[in-house]
């Protein structure tokens, strides 16, 4: 298998997905929705809406049900994102590549773009559910918007987001950076899978595997992210670099190093297929792309 190319072709087919459920840029509003959209298009890995596809494609279930929840988690995503550049929180000027939404829109339209997604996001989503007839997919559908709810919320992203803002510029316990991680980063990778399989119709055992799996996948692209804003160049990361050390942030790598980071990374993608492999003993589908996916995390240089 060519990953780097099944790569650009799966991104290609969650990017199609997710530009199908972009609102119309019109009406009186059409300055907010212009800026949703932009900050949508900027770009990326679209790494969460795959990790949805690429989970379920490991069960027998119709791949469209899925797609709602794709577009949905990649607005909450791009929402997180758009906060997390406004000026009272990273303060960056670039994403990407490319003019930050708050520096192209204005901050005003920077929490409101923001807002609008999340809301957006929940919107299509529930939608999608008061639109099923038969109640096992009604159920699983349920399931996958309350763990997309729970992940995203205060017990997830923004709790993970919150702490990393209450402790900015403290030293901090090995705890509780892992918790910052875990939740800041990691509770959407954990409900991407989570997601992909509940739809699959996986059972809560399965479920909670994934979720073990999907902690780890989490954990390791932010410790991986903490090594590229010391490693990388703007130009090649597509954003500034060396924030966390301007911000006078705690990371991984300031704590314990870029060796010790890079073994910590090689360790939980590890441990993550390993697990993966483990799933198959149960009899759910092997992927070999999801596989490539993960140990990608280590080698990845954006």
């Amino acid at each position: 298998m060519d990953f780097n190319k099944e790569l650009s072709l799966r991104t290609k087919e969650a990017e199609n997905i997710i530009y199908s459920y972009i609102p119309k840029i019109s009406g009186k509003q059409k300055y907010l929705l212009e800026a949703m959209d932009y900050g949508v298009r900027v770009g990326g890995k679209r790494l969460r809406p795959i990790l949805i596809l690429e989970t379920l494609r490991m069960f027998d279930a119709d791949e469209k049900v899925a797609h709602p929840f794709m577009a949905a988690m990649e607005f909450i995503h791009t929402y997180s994102l758009i906060h997390d550049d406004l000026p009272a929180m990273d303060n960056a000027d670039l994403r990407r590549g490319k003019e930050s939404v708050h520096k192209k829109f204005g901050e005003d339209f920077g929490v409101l773009a923001g807002d609008g997604l999340l809301n957006y996001a929940y919107e299509i989503v529930s939608n999608y559910c008061a639109s099923l007839t038969d109640d096992k997919s009604l159920l699983a559908s349920v399931k996958a918007l309350a763990c997309l709810a729970k992940k995203a919320g205060i017990y997830g992203m923004v709790g993970g987001q919150s702490v990393d803002v209450e402790e900015d510029g403290k030293p901090l316990s090995d705890e509780t950076l892992d918790f910052i991680y875990r939740l800041k980063t990691g509770a959407l990778l954990e409900a991407s899978m989570m997601i992909g399989a509940i739809l699959g119709g996986a059972d809560d055992e399965v479920v909670g595997k994934i979720e073990s799996i999907a902690s780890d996948v989490g954990l390791a692209f932010q410790i991986q992210d903490d090594i590229l804003d010391i490693t990388s160049s703007a130009e090649e990361l597509g954003k500034p670099v060396n924030i966390d050390e301007i911000n006078n942030k705690t990371t991984y790598v300031s704590v314990h190093g870029i060796d010790a980071a890079k073994s910590q990374v090689k360790l939980l993608s590890d441990r993550a297929v390993d697990n993966l492999h483990k799933l198959y003993d149960m009899n759910i589908k092997k992927n070999d792309f999801l596989e490539e996916l993960i140990y990608s995390l280590i080698n990845r240089k954006k």
